[in-house]
């Protein structure tokens, strides 16, 4: 387990192994259920989750009683609401598992600390923070730009693993159409 997140790790920094046994202690275990709710919306995000096994969906409800899906996790993906573990705030997402899952949680309160002994770190998650936030910006850009069937034509190409294990609701909540126009684009993209 702690494997593919020293794996992980290292292709964003070079970490040793005894760099990384040090970090071994900051991360703790977790194993939830299909349908469990990780983080709940109002709830103090402050922990990060990086995936062993399994999948979890981020996501909100709108004014009008939809969800709308923000993130899909699959193994060796982080899952967090961002802006609220990075600013202490409480959450506008929920996040639940899709899938029985295995993950490394990780708490905020740890993070300064091993800012300031292990250097590497701190640039690990400048990393993947800025990663993270041109991927949100990518996607903004691509929903208002990009029609949805090429938009999931480019979810599936680069991870067609979403394609078999996430219901095709929260695929289509997360490219913002109806699961019938997911539909309608799946059946023509079959033929």
């Amino acid at each position: 387990m702690e494997q593919a997140l020293f794996r992980h790790f290292n292709q964003f920094i070079s970490l040793s192994t005894e760099e990384f046994s040090t970090l071994i202690p900051y991360f703790h275990i977790r194993k939830l259920k299909k349908k469990t709710i990780f983080i709940r919306e109002g709830a103090y995000a402050n922990s990060i989750a990086f995936l062993i096994t399994g999948s979890m969906r981020a996501y909100h409800i709108s004014e009008g009683g939809i969800e709308q899906v923000t993130q899909l996790a699959l193994e060796n993906h982080w899952v967090s609401d961002l802006y609220a573990f990075l600013k202490g705030t409480p959450t506008t997402l929920t996040i639940e598992t899709i899938e029985d899952t295995e993950f490394l949680e990780f708490y905020s309160h740890d993070m300064d600390r091993l800012y300031e002994t292990m250097p590497k770190i701190e640039r690990y998650f400048r990393i993947l923070f800025q990663n993270a936030y041109v991927h949100t910006q990518q996607r903004l850009n691509a929903a208002l730009s990009i029609p949805a069937a090429t938009r999931y034509s480019q979810l599936i190409h680069t991870h067609p693993e979403i394609a078999r294990r996430i219901p095709l609701h929260h695929i289509a909540s997360y490219l913002g159409i109806t699961p019938e126009s997911l539909s309608r684009i799946r059946k023509k993209i079959m033929q």
